[in-house]
């Protein structure tokens, strides 16, 4: 008799975007709209750093945590943009995925829950079942893909340890509102279970005002901790929040796997433990080049996807579509449920009749809609939306 694996991996299947971009790469000359991977090459500077840390023999086991000069720096970054974690209180990661997986698996006893709302990034569910959770899933497709208390509510149990939320989403695009982060930080006030922040696509968001749960539970912390009057029995939202972001999506980073995390101290202690024995530490080499990327401009590259939100929002709508604007990230999610198939019949076919390739819902935990990515080149993103929309309107004749 064979040996047996782990049985929570058993029944994982492998990641269906890249199992729609392989039908697409068997598809001569198909239009691919599944990665989200910006066709934007890293900045010069930051390529320039790493022949610069080469040539300089940083070639050696760096700290686990990350070299002091990235700590500082993410620290400083983080500051600029609202939030105050010190050095010590950061890990640099292989990529969000590895912050992702390090932090569940420091966190999670077998048969803990974690709730996640969806439509979410599949990796969610991967990781807690193969570290022996159970995802509990929200359903927020009926409201603009935002979360009720009454949601949350429904959803805790006595076995519920965290929650993941990513804004902006993957894959809908949308931001949380003000209500909805008020919701979690209840939540999370009154069951003490950990909010963890999946916010790589933050300095994707397109609007002024943008809100993110991390910066909102240090400042209520803040708050409390000089009303005398305040519960001396809360312990703070911050404790129990780890905040996720990685250099891929903003910095056009995909390939570099590196990212990083932040907790607070207590907490980050064990899920370095973690780090420390999945992957050890990040190249000492590709350092110093992330400390050069946190002072590179984004902005530009973020214009080009708001461009191209409008032009995919526009299409959609001509085409019958229905879509929620994107605030963020560059990934539109419209509804093909009055299209009479499901979305992975709707996307194969797709593929196969009109050349162009989209991610079904079913993908991200959400029937009757398909993702379309459009951080690909502009020309790409045209031929791809002429071909989807012959493809619809071929398939309602």
């Amino acid at each position: 008799m064979g040996r047996r694996t782990n049985s929570d991996l058993a029944g994982l299947a492998t990641s269906g975007i890249r199992r729609f971009t392989a039908l697409a790469n068997q598809t001569p000359g198909c239009v691919k709209l599944t990665l989200g991977e910006p066709e934007f090459d890293t900045p010069e500077p930051v390529r320039a750093a790493v022949s610069d840390s080469l040539a300089r023999g940083l070639t050696h086991y760096p700290p686990n945590n990350g070299r002091p000069e990235l700590l500082e720096a993410i620290s400083g970054y983080m500051a600029r943009h609202g939030l105050s974690y010190a050095p010590d209180e950061l890990i640099v990661t292989c990529g969000a995925t590895e912050a992702l997986a390090a932090t569940l698996m420091a966190i999670l006893d077998p048969g803990d829950e974690v709730i996640v709302p969806t439509p979410a990034f599949g990796l969610y569910e991967s990781i807690v079942r193969a570290s022996h959770g159970v995802v509990v899933p929200i359903d927020t497709s009926k409201r603009g893909f935002q979360i009720s208390p009454t949601d949350i509510g429904n959803a805790l149990t006595e076995r519920t340890k965290a929650i993941v939320i990513t804004s902006p989403n993957n894959p809908t695009g949308c931001v949380y509102s003000h209500e909805t982060l008020e919701a979690v930080g209840l939540a999370q006030f009154q069951s003490g279970i950990y909010v963890i922040c999946d916010d790589v696509y933050n300095r994707l968001a397109y609007d002024e005002g943008y809100e993110r749960f991390a910066v909102l539970a240090q400042h209520e912390q803040e708050r409390l901790a000089k009303d005398e009057r305040a519960d001396r029995e809360f312990h703070g939202l911050a404790d129990r929040t780890v905040v996720v972001d990685s250099f891929s999506k903003p910095w056009a980073m995909t390939g570099w796997r590196l990212g990083w995390l932040a907790a607070p101290r207590e907490l980050k202690a064990q899920i370095e433990k973690m780090h420390q024995y999945l992957v050890s530490s990040v190249p000492a080499f590709v350092q110093d080049a992330a400390v050069v990327a946190l002072g590179c401009d984004v902005e530009p590259m973020r214009e080009t996807y708001r461009r191209r939100r409008g032009l995919v929002v526009s299409r959609l709508g001509e085409m019958g579509l229905p879509v929620e604007e994107p605030s963020g990230a560059f990934y539109a999610f419209p509804s093909i449920s009055h299209l009479g198939m499901g979305s992975e019949e709707f996307c194969e076919r797709a593929i196969r009749e009109a050349g162009v390739a989209l991610v079904p819902g079913t993908c991200f935990g959400a029937e009757g809609f398909v993702r379309l990515s459009y951080c690909v080149s502009d020309d790409d993103l045209e031929t791809g939306l002429d071909r989807l929309e012959k493809f619809v309107t071929a398939l309602r004749d």
